[in-house]
């Protein structure tokens, strides 16, 4: 295996830093007394902020993250970090499928740590034995521990980073895909791109072929996607920053703690299923587990790269023709969201739900429940036959 084992580790200084930064915030006024309204709570922002500097426990959530298995790969010239949690195999029982989990932003491996484990072991957590999955939860290029590849950072390049780490570094001959988000997209692109390989592709975003040349959007269809546009005009300004100026909002985010924490909770609680409640999914320990991971790692410029490069060098995916499954988020944006869209792309549709709950970090807010679906959807496809 050409892996390196790896653990998180922040210094003191960096540490010291952190919290004299976070305790000379200067904060601001709400533009709009209704709370949130207009974004960050600046009143929930200070109470965040003050616990960040005298309350969180970073060296408790360090030794958290350490209890899992990390490695750092070369692949294709790129730094990858990626967690390894190996599938529990009783005497008698099948070898683990294993099964690659993407996150997306502003997400990291975090996400997928709860759910990591119930894959891992079910028989541990009630399940069949026969259900273990050797999980591989990588972070995306950009992001926290990994490196920029060279070249366009989409999800197709990623899934060829991906691939490689799965079957070169790795050495597994056939696996699975989930993802949502950016993730979803890099899952879409694995099972297009590596049929031979790829089991199925399980997925918790929304499917959106970007192709109706052939076949004209029913009716159905259209008004979802009137629906998407409607919703994007009113919540895409932090993709519009990102895809065109980058480094303009990458600059005060590197120098301000508080700033960094207020850009990504908006969207913590923006698309989960919170009901308002930001820590109603998103206990603060987590949160700020998160957020000092970022700020750390100096990597919340970098992870805005996949927005830049997307809207300059995506292309459509191709038809994905291995099984494919949906879980769909529940999550403003993709409220009346037709299967038939997700048929246009998975073309090998053979699992779809519309869970009542669980939001954009679906494997985080409700870890039990895609662990049943993922079970449920591969246990058909661990074998070749």
């Amino acid at each position: 295996m050409n892996t390196t084992p790896f653990k998180v580790s922040v210094s003191d200084d960096v540490l010291d830093d952190l919290r004299a930064r976070l305790r000379r915030t200067l904060f601001t006024s709400a533009s709009d007394p209704t709370y949130w309204a207009a974004g960050t709570d600046p009143d929930h922002l200070r109470d965040l902020v003050s616990y960040w500097a005298d309350g969180f426990d970073w060296r408790a959530a360090e030794d958290l993250l350490n209890g899992f298995e990390h490695h750092i790969a070369d692949v294709a010239g790129t730094r990858v970090h990626f967690v390894h949690v190996r599938g529990v195999r009783p005497e008698g029982a099948p070898a683990p499928l294993p099964l690659v989990l993407s996150h997306g932003w502003p997400s990291s491996y975090v996400e997928m740590l709860p759910v990591a484990r119930l894959l891992a072991d079910p028989a541990g957590h009630g399940g069949d034995p026969a259900d273990a999955f050797d999980v591989v939860v990588p972070s995306l290029p950009g992001f926290l521990h990994s490196g920029l590849p060279e070249g366009p950072f989409t999800r197709e390049h990623v899934a060829g980073i991906w691939h490689e780490l799965m079957t070169e570094n790795l050495g597994y001959r056939r696996f699975g895909a989930f993802g949502g988000d950016i993730g979803g997209g890099v899952t879409q692109w694995l099972g297009a791109l590596y049929p031979g390989q790829v089991a199925g592709v399980h997925i918790t975003s929304a499917v959106v072929s970007a192709d109706f040349e052939a076949a004209p959007p029913t009716a159905e269809e259209r008004a979802y996607l009137d629906h998407l546009d409607a919703y994007d005009a009113e919540d895409q300004g932090y993709s519009e920053i990102m895809c065109t100026r980058p480094d303009t909002i990458a600059a005060a985010l590197r120098d301000s703690p508080a700033g960094l924490l207020a850009w990504i909770s908006d969207k913590y609680r923006d698309w989960s299923d919170c009901g308002g409640d930001l820590e109603a999914r998103w206990d603060r320990d987590t949160l700020l587990t998160v957020a000092t991971l970022y700020w750390a790692t100096g990597s919340i410029g970098s992870s805005f790269r996949q927005y830049y490069d997307y809207v300059r060098h995506n292309r459509p995916v191709p038809p994905v023709t291995v099984p494919g499954a949906v879980t769909l988020s529940h999550e403003p944006a993709f409220a009346h969201y037709p299967k038939s869209l997700a048929e246009r792309v998975l073309t090998d549709l053979r699992h779809w739900s519309t869970p009542r709950n669980g939001g954009h970090f679906m494997a985080h807010e409700e870890p039990e429940q895609v662990a049943r679906e993922l079970r449920a959807f591969f246990r058909p496809l661990r074998s070749e036959d």
